[in-house]
């Protein structure tokens, strides 16, 4: 299960989330689909990528930034791209276009620090967007815990989309979050789970200034917690296909 949309129109344009989507992009092609091999990539995500080990050693602390603009394939550029694109412009256009930026980096910074707490001698090198995300995944959720999300359930060999309320989408994504870093750790699934659970964190503690100014709790009770402006229509239908029924009696 994925997200897709959500039913949530930004009122101004988000240049710096489409700003930020196409930089993580093109970074990612000019390693990815360069004249190199995957030694050399495994190189280059220990030279740029955060290196628990080496922040410990007091080396490398520029890659607190530069691991947040790196990904490590197609499926993990795409996911994050995915999530930053649905959530992004709402979170920019609430808290406006350079306090989104400090917004997000800071976040990313909170998710970096996480993981390394966590595990300050892995030599694992953590990259992606995935903790900066979180953190505008915890800030939407403060503000919209009740707009509307399109989930997308593959079942085999099926699926099918359910408009889901934000609050139960992203609450199960950090339940997810935490009971994987729990019970996991980076060596074994290669994932960054504790940067996700700081990151969400981060999020919503640096969104509660915006929140405060929008109301507080008052902004909740005017919205219901649904996003303070008309619903977003999709007019995309599937197409219909005729129904077969089946006769009973004998062939003709």
């Amino acid at each position: 299960m994925f997200p897709i949309r959500d039913h949530n129109p930004s009122g101004r344009r988000p240049y710096v989330t489409h700003l930020l989507i196409v930089l993580n992009v093109v970074i990612f092609i000019t390693y990815c689909l360069g004249p190199g091999s995957d030694m050399m990539i495994v190189r280059f995500f220990m030279t740029w990528g955060l290196v628990p080990a080496r922040i410990a050693y007091g080396d490398g602390y520029w890659t607190v930034l530069t691991s947040m603009f790196l990904h490590d394939g197609w499926m993990h550029l795409l996911g994050n791209m995915l999530f930053l694109y649905i959530f992004g412009d709402n979170m920019e256009d609430r808290m406006g276009h350079v306090p989104f930026l400090l917004f997000y980096l800071c976040t990313g910074f909170a998710a970096a620090l996480a993981q390394f707490v966590t595990d300050p001698t892995s030599m694992v090198p953590m990259v992606g967007a995935s903790g900066a995300i979180a953190g505008i995944l915890g800030g939407y959720l403060l503000l919209y815990p009740k707009a509307r999300v399109d989930v997308i359930f593959i079942f085999i060999i099926f699926f099918k989309v359910f408009p889901i309320p934000a609050w139960i989408t992203l609450g199960v994504w950090f339940a997810l979050q935490l009971f994987s870093g729990a019970t996991t750790h980076i060596d074994d699934g290669g994932i960054a789970y504790w940067a996700h659970v700081g990151g969400f964190v981060a999020g919503l503690a640096l969104t509660l200034p915006t929140f405060l100014r929008l109301g507080g709790p008052r902004f909740w009770h005017v919205t219901n917690g649904t996003p303070p402006n008309p619903k977003a229509v999709y007019p995309f239908e599937l197409t219909r296909v005729p129904r077969v029924v089946r006769h009973k009696g004998p062939w003709t």
